[in-house]
């Protein structure tokens, strides 16, 4: 079978049946994960087999994953409310995220700052964490999470990671090393809207919750936005479709604000951006083939901190450039931040491969956060040993 024949195939199944593709057609050889509403069940079955398209069920009711989260939240809160403590081990809520970033900046004033970038479509603040040790205009590492507002365990890593800088500096050599002479930019919450509608209406919510004109779809996949390859083949311009380019580049004011941020700020070193899932570490180009001038050193780069992930609890990673890992991919962050001079531009798609893919159990997050963290410091240590 062709992979042609294979993408007109989910094509036709997504038209025809609202899937929801949680890992779409890629290169040969991946696996396609979609999540299929239950009335279409029996007729999904029958086209793929009766394509010889062979199928294994990776979760059988996706309400019970969800109803055992929000049951695990519920206790995790009950707990944080008797002891006063906030666990890095649980799910937030936007409101939670954002009344605990003001009491660490509070509690560690010395090295942290919030800054405000820009609001949302609807309204809600946009909100950078700086941790810097002091000085003007200096060299920074861009690193953001939950751009794709159901992918969860990626603001929850985004925490974690604030908190184990905070705790590190000082005592981890190298990472104090980064930070005497660099500023780490921390965004945790990338998209508000879908991110509050993921714990209000819809836990699988992708997209944000800007209106398009002439749809009754609501919501551009903010990672399809960029101005670099925006609107080819690597994203739609169907504004029912999950990946959704927009009416135009930075048409969504959570994309805009980050681009007017790093612009201005005019000297962001590396940008990286943490999605989940599938466990891989990518970096430019995903909007077209041609490697990037610095394919090499970015892709030792990659190889040297997916190396070391492993080693914390043995989470295999795979990378490359995104084309080449795993699809097409047009108007993304950091194909712009690359193009615009941002040479180490990297992706992370985070646990698992797909057993429980945006649903991905609590008790993992500091395991995903842990092992990550090593990673994240193999690059933040060759970025500030490699200044240009």
């Amino acid at each position: 079978m062709t992979l042609l024949f294979m993408l007109d195939a989910f094509s036709f199944l997504s038209c025809a049946n609202k899937i929801d593709f949680w890992r779409g057609p890629s290169k040969p050889g991946l696996a396609v994960d979609m999540r299929v509403p239950f009335r279409s069940v029996q007729a999904v079955k029958v086209f793929l087999e009766s394509n010889g398209i062979p199928y294994s069920v990776m979760i059988q009711d996706l309400q019970d994953l969800l109803d055992e989260e929000k049951e695990t939240m519920l206790l995790s809160k009950k707990s944080e409310r008797s002891t006063g403590t906030f666990s890095f081990s649980s799910y937030h809520t936007i409101e939670e995220i954002y009344s605990w970033m003001d009491d660490f900046v509070a509690e560690n004033a010395n090295l942290v700052s919030k800054i405000q970038i820009g609001r949302s479509y609807e309204g809600r603040p946009i909100f950078v964490l700086k941790f810097s040790t002091g000085g003007e205009n200096r060299p920074a590492i861009w690193i953001d999470t939950g751009i794709h507002s159901r992918e969860w365990i990626t603001q929850a890593t985004g925490l974690w990671t604030a908190n184990k800088i905070v705790e590190s500096f000082g005592k981890d050599r190298s990472l104090t090393a980064v930070l005497n002479s660099m500023d780490i930019l921390l965004e945790i919450v990338t998209n508000p809207d879908g991110f509050a509608y993921t714990h209000t209406n819809n836990r699988m919510w992708r997209k944000t919750r800007s209106i398009n004109a002439g749809s009754s779809c609501v919501g551009t996949d903010p990672n399809r936005n960029w101005d670099a390859g925006f609107g080819g083949p690597g994203s739609s311009s169907n504004p029912c479709s999950e990946t959704y380019h927009g009416a135009f580049p930075h048409s969504e004011s959570e994309v805009k604000s980050v681009v007017d941020f790093i612009l201005s700020h005019g000297n962001v070193k590396s940008i990286i951006s943490i999605h989940s899932y599938s466990q891989m570490l990518m970096f430019p180009y995903g909007y077209k083939t041609e490697p990037a001038a610095d394919h090499e050193e970015l892709d030792n780069l990659a190889r040297e901190a997916v190396t070391a992930l492993e080693e914390v609890y043995g989470t295999k990673y795979t990378f490359g450039s995104t084309i080449d890992t795993i699809y097409q991919a047009d108007g993304t962050t950091i194909d712009w931040s690359y193009d615009n001079g941002v040479k180490y531009s990297y992706t992370f798609e985070l646990r698992d491969t797909g057993r429980y893919g945006f649903v991905l159990p609590a008790d993992q997050i500091v395991p995903t956060a842990e092992e990550t963290w090593v990673a994240l410091k193999k690059i933040l240590e060759h970025v500030h040993s490699h200044p240009y």
